[in-house]
């Protein structure tokens, strides 16, 4: 299986979370993915934004704590925990 490293360094916005990851994972229908929490866990399920079989691998994440004053980086964290096709990691 493919791993998928999401390098989210430069990142200094939601939108920038976004575009990274559709930038770097080359999902299906990324035209039609929605840039939000709820198109990502469509997307994890084979929704526009899928990834393929793969596992995903956020890093350098910790900065994304200011988006929402952390509740971002948490619903993401929620998300991935459960997710039952694709394995998703921050670091």
């Amino acid at each position: 299986m493919r791993t998928i490293v999401v390098d989210c360094l430069s990142v200094q916005s939601e939108a920038d979370f976004w575009a990274t990851y559709v930038a770097t994972a080359e999902p299906n229908g990324a035209g039609y993915f929605g840039c939000n929490l709820d198109a990502f866990w469509d997307s994890l399920y084979g929704g526009p934004g899928w990834p393929g079989e793969c596992e995903l691998q956020f890093i350098n994440t910790r900065h994304l704590q200011v988006f929402r004053s952390g509740c971002f980086l948490k619903a993401l964290h929620d998300i991935a925990s459960r997710s039952t096709v694709i394995k998703v990691t921050f670091d």
